[in-house]
């Protein structure tokens, strides 16, 4: 018999072999990444006592990025070739059922379609190769409409963005270049005041493969121009909850002013999220430079005397756990600048505060254009806070050991082509 997920993805081919004999390809691009990582353990990690200290981790991914387009109906497909090797791949692997370490390796698990398959997995090392985009498109005057694999981003969050609850970036992330895509519809509808409609629905499997309302997720967004402001309101079911949020933009004494609100109805208990920032750009000692100031207030978080009892928090697990939060905490500080060194360079110090605990996290990113084509992007991160905090070390519920990490390293050399 033929897996379900496979038959549809037989049926992505069947749509996109019709545009490839009318030679309507156009291979537009691609990159390699190469990534290397280096973290340290302090000698009450659990981490150190799986995996000992400093972890090292070896990466690779390269993405091919084709399309094609007649008229008004065009049509997109990124193909991935990912390479994980190392100590991280080991721990996901032992801890896969804590909230403490993410999965290491990109999977369909859960999606409507599955284009993931493993070439080899082998001690330390995974190799898979993925579709990460494969999705129809019509574009008219007014109409926009897209089916299948995509990708799209909500909210007016920078660092912290509760209302982009599609695949969210972890907010320390350093390469965003590119969010995992899921199996949707999408839609927009322009109106004549410049005002637009935006609906998605994304269709998803549960641990059994089986698809249905209650992990599905179905969103309508109104964006709309008012005055100085720029206005967003959302209604959404994402999986069993409902979702309301409004958000706005606006501008403040030469800076950009953003926000969100957000209401979470769940079985248990109805949730308010919300995030503000400020961002302004000035020109310093020849430099330009830009700043962010951002607060975010989790609602679904924890005080920091219940940090012990997390695994009973289903709401803020299940949320962890489905990569929507990366966040225990209730109250959050967040800062950061991007500073044009020279035309090639670019550094970023940004910090991460938990309000509540003390702890955070300090990041260094820099950026060098090496060639044309070519960019070094190396980062630096540095948590601190005492023992017991969201940074500085988790409780485990074994003696004498935390969840917690020090110092790493990250570098990653790219080629654009």
């Amino acid at each position: 018999m033929v897996h379900p997920r496979l038959a549809l993805f037989n049926v992505a081919l069947l749509f996109i072999a019709p545009v490839c004999t009318a030679q309507l390809i156009d291979f537009k691009s691609g990159h390699v990444k190469a990534q290397q990582q280096i973290a340290s353990y302090p000698s009450d990690s659990l981490f150190r006592e799986v995996i000992g200290t400093p972890s090292n981790d070896t990466n690779a991914d390269v993405r091919l990025l084709v399309d094609g387009r007649h008229n008004a109906w065009s049509w997109q497909g990124d193909y991935q070739f990912i390479v994980r090797s190392g100590d991280t791949l080991e721990l996901s692997r032992l801890l896969q059922d804590t909230t403490s370490v993410p999965n290491a390796v990109q999977n369909d698990d859960y999606r409507l379609m599955n284009l993931t398959h493993t070439l080899s997995d082998k001690d330390s090392t995974v190799v898979v190769h993925r579709l990460d985009r494969l999705h129809a498109q019509y574009a008219g005057e007014k109409l926009v409409l897209k089916a299948g694999r995509q990708s799209v981003s909500w909210g007016n969050g920078l660092m912290y963005n509760p209302v982009d609850f599609f695949n969210p970036f972890d907010p320390a992330a350093v390469d965003k270049e590119y969010k995992t895509g899921d199996d949707m519809l999408y839609g927009q509808y322009l109106q004549d005041s410049g005002n637009d409609l935006q609906f998605v629905s994304v269709w998803r499997r549960d641990a059994d493969g089986n698809t249905g309302h209650e992990v599905n997720t179905n969103a309508l967004k109104y964006h709309a121009f008012i005055d100085e402001l720029e206005v967003d309101t959302l209604l959404a079911r994402h999986y069993e909850d409902n979702i309301a949020s409004v958000g706005a933009i606006t501008s403040w004494g030469g800076a950009i002013v953003r926000g969100d609100i957000l209401l979470t109805h769940t079985e248990f208990d109805t949730y308010t999220s919300g995030v503000i920032n400020l961002t302004y750009s000035w020109n310093w000692g020849g430099k330009n430079i830009s700043g962010l100031v951002e607060y975010f207030h989790n609602g679904f978080g924890l005080d920091e005397k219940d940090y012990g009892e997390l695994s009973t928090q289903s709401d803020l697990v299940v949320r962890l756990t489905r990569g929507e939060l990366f966040t225990i905490g209730r109250d959050y500080m967040a800062g950061g600048l991007s500073i044009e060194m020279t035309p090639l360079i670019h550094f970023s110090p940004n910090v991460f505060l938990n309000l509540e605990d003390g702890s955070g996290l300090l990041q260094a990113v820099a950026q060098y254009d090496l060639h044309q084509d070519w960019q070094l992007l190396v980062a630096g991160n540095f948590p601190f806070g005492s023992s017991g905090t969201e940074f500085g070390g988790l409780p485990t519920g074994v003696d004498n050991l935390e969840f917690s990490q020090g110092p790493s390293l990250f570098a990653q050399l790219a080629f654009y082509f």
